[in-house]
Parts: structure tokens; sequence; C-alpha cells
């Protein structure tokens, strides 16, 4: 318990220390680094909120949140695809695909090996 609330104290501040160190250090591969930094913490918050995502935004039968390779965003789009998103999936669903058209169905990951 007391090593994960450590994890997570020190996660903010080393994410604000790392963002100023590679935009410095590495302004050429900066875009790159930071694209493949928010997929990363996509795959994580799909995997460590799989309890929350599966009770909140889909129905009981849906596609299952929780792989560790997969973004939420796959999952969402598996689950509008299917018409097993809740309300409250439906609604993130559309903020996404708002911002990004067709973000959610375009995000699905069909060649994931678990």
């Amino acid at each position: 318990m007391i090593l994960f609330l450590i994890a997570y104290i020190l996660l903010l501040p080393l994410t604000v220390i790392n963002f100023f160190v590679v935009l410095f250090t590495s302004k050429d591969h900066a875009k790159g680094y930071f694209r493949t930094t928010a997929l990363n913490i996509d795959k994580f918050g799909n995997r460590e909120f799989r309890k929350l995502w599966n009770l909140t935004l889909i129905i009981h039968t849906g596609y299952q949140f929780g792989n560790p390779e997969e973004t939420i965003s796959s999952a969402l789009g598996k689950n509008e695809r299917d018409g097993t998103l809740s309300g409250v999936g439906k609604g993130l669903a559309w903020i996404l695909n708002t911002i990004d058209k067709d973000h959610c169905s375009k995000s699905i990951n069909n060649f994931l090996t678990t």
C-alpha cells in the first residue's frame, strides 16, 4: 500500500519534470516521444481502471476493458460498434468523436494477441 501511494504521489511531479527535459533536450524527437507517452498512458488507463470502465461505460454484455495492449478508445470503439455502450459510454464516445471525427471506430485494434 505504501509503495502504491508513493508511486502515485511521484507520478505527477516526475511527469512535469520529464516533459521539460524531453522538450529541451530532444526537440527533433519530442512530438513522437509525447505521442508514444500519450499512447502508453491510454493503455495504462484501460488496464488500471478496467473495473470502473466496465461498470460505467458498457452494459453487462459489452466488450470488456482491461487488455494491457489496448487503448480506452479501442475498447470504446468495439462497444460502440456492438451497441453495448451505456449512457455514460455513449457520452464519452460522442465527446471523443466530436474532437476527432470517428475517433473510436478509427482506434479499434483488431490485431491484439491476448
